[in-house]
C-alpha cells in the first residue's frame, strides 16, 4: 500500500460537481491523495441547500476539510474553484491551520481584479444555456435535454451568484506559493492573472496551456504533470515557484 504523503483539495467550476476531479486519483502519483471537495447542492449533497454567499461557504467548507488534514495539503480550483480555494485557504488559516504547500488557481482571474458585478443578477435558462453555450465546454446534445438542464441550471444559477455577489477583501498575503494555470485562448487578461503574485508572500509561477476555458480538461496529462512536479519540489524541499 502506499503511503500518503499530501493531500490535494479540488474545487469544481461553476455548475459543475465533485466528479469533474474523479479521474485525477489514478493519474496522480499514489503519494498524493486527491480530495475533490463537493459543494452543497449537488453530488452526494444534493439534497442540500445551494448556496450563494462564497465567503460563507469557505467557512463550511474550513470546518469539513480541517478534519481531514493531517500533514502537508495543497488546494485546487478551477474558475469558481480558484476563488473559493483562495477564501478556503485564508478560512483555513483563520481557524489556525499550517498554510498548504500551495495553492493552484486555475482558469480564474485574481480575486483583487474581477469584475463578475453582472452575474450578481440571476439568469433566466435562455441565458444560462447561452452561456454554457459560450464557454464551450458542453456539447449541443446536453444542453438540448430539458431533463438535464432541470438538474444543471439551478446549480448553475446559484454558483453565478456565488462570483456576482463576491466582494474582495484586502488581508495580509498568504505564505504559500501561488501558482496559476490558464488557458492560451481563454478569456482572461495576463494582467488579470499576474495579479495573483499580490496576494502570496510565498512565490509565484504561472503555467499556460493550449486550449479554452476548460483546458483542465483537454490537456488533464499536461495539468496533472505541472501539478505533481510542484508539490513534489515543495515535498522534497525545494525553493518556492518564483514568477516565471
Amino acid at each position: 500500500m502506499s503511503v500518503v504523503a499530501a493531500r490535494l483539495f479540488c474545487l469544481p467550476y461553476s455548475g459543475a460537481s465533485a466528479m469533474v476531479y474523479g479521474r485525477w486519483r489514478r493519474d496522480l502519483p499514489s503519494w498524493l491523495a486527491v480530495h475533490p471537495v463537493e459543494l452543497p447542492g449537488r453530488g452526494a449533497r444534493a439534497d442540500e441547500p445551494l448556496a450563494t454567499d462564497l465567503r460563507g461557504l469557505a467557512g463550511s467548507l474550513a470546518g469539513e476539510v480541517e478534519g481531514l488534514i493531517d500533514g502537508p495539503y495543497a488546494l485546487f480550483g478551477h474558475s469558481l474553484g480558484s476563488l473559493l480555494a483562495f477564501e478556503l485557504a485564508h478560512a483555513l488559516c483563520d481557524r489556525g491551520v499550517p498554510p498548504p504547500l500551495m495553492l493552484f488557481a486555475s482558469g480564474g482571474e485574481a480575486p483583487a481584479v474581477r469584475d463578475d458585478g453582472e452575474l450578481a443578477r440571476p439568469r433566466s435558462d435562455t441565458e444560462l444555456i447561452a452561456d454554457l453555450r459560450g464557454y464551450r465546454g458542453t456539447p449541443e446534445e446536453a444542453l438540448a435535454d430539458p431533463e438535464l438542464m432541470a438538474m444543471v441550471l439551478p446549480v448553475l444559477r446559484a454558483d453565478f451568484l456565488l462570483s456576482g455577489t463576491y466582494a474582495y477583501r484586502p488581508r495580509p498575503a498568504l505564505t504559500c506559493p501561488v501558482h496559476v494555470l490558464a488557458g492560451t485562448a481563454d478569456d482572461l487578461h495576463r494582467p488579470a492573472l499576474d495579479a495573483w503574485a499580490r496576494e502570496t508572500d510565498g512565490g509565484f509561477a504561472i503555467d499556460l496551456f493550449e486550449g479554452d476555458h476548460f483546458f483542465l480538461h483537454s490537456r488533464q496529462a499536461e495539468v496533472l504533470g505541472v501539478i505533481g512536479a510542484a508539490l513534489s519540489r515543495r515535498m522534497n524541499g525545494g525553493p518556492a515557484a518564483m514568477l516565471q
